[in-house]
């Protein structure tokens, strides 16, 4: 013998439904990490391709009397700039090349090798860029004030137009420098943390 009891539900009860909170994946936030890795990836390929689209552009040439007699101030004029165009174009042609690991890095945001091997290749690309920079903000200061123990005179009082350009892939060339250290710190903390 067993007894059931039916319980009718009362119709002035307004029910509602229960709102189950899904468990938080324990770091989480390398995803966003990985996002700002490719909006960074992308800001870096503009100021690296920037700097030496400028740099290779810059031209600049100065009549004098005749029109067959002139005065001519190119990058191709200094080696340093030379070695510049072709490392930016390197460095910018590497983090073109970086976007697919980065979007692994998006889709699997705990997945350590492709991070791993992003952050190798971009010390690698962050020591080009530094060296590259460097040697030419050296030309740049040199063509700015010139050198009196050595007797190198100052070019841009004449070749403004060319001083001007080759600053500007100077300074397009250490913001992607410093976006580079970003990149390499925000990988190390994504690999470093749980």
């Amino acid at each position: 013998m067993s007894t059931t009891i039916d319980i009718p539900e009362s119709s002035k009860v307004v029910k509602g439904k229960a709102v189950v909170a899904a468990p938080l994946r324990p770091g989480g936030w390398k995803k966003g990490l990985a996002i700002l890795d490719f909006i960074l990836r992308l800001g870096a390929i503009a100021a690296a391709l920037g700097a030496a689209a400028t740099m290779g552009t810059s031209d600049q040439t100065l009549p004098f009397f005749t029109q067959f007699f002139q005065f001519e101030a190119s990058y191709d004029s200094f080696t340093t700039f030379q070695f510049f165009v072709i490392t930016m174009a390197l460095v910018g042609g590497y983090l073109v090349l970086s976007l697919p690991f980065s979007v692994v890095a998006i889709i699997r945001p705990h997945a350590v090798g492709p991070r791993l091997f992003l952050i190798i290749l971009d010390t690698v690309f962050l020591t080009l860029a530094t060296a590259s920079a460097a040697s030419a903000a050296a030309v740049v200061y040199l063509a700015h004030n010139g050198d009196q123990d050595t007797n190198w005179l100052a070019i841009c009082n004449q070749f403004g137009d060319f001083c001007a350009q080759t600053s500007a892939a100077v300074v397009s060339s250490f913001v992607a420098v410093v976006v580079l250290v970003l990149l390499i710190v925000m990988s190390a903390l994504a690999i470093g943390k749980p």
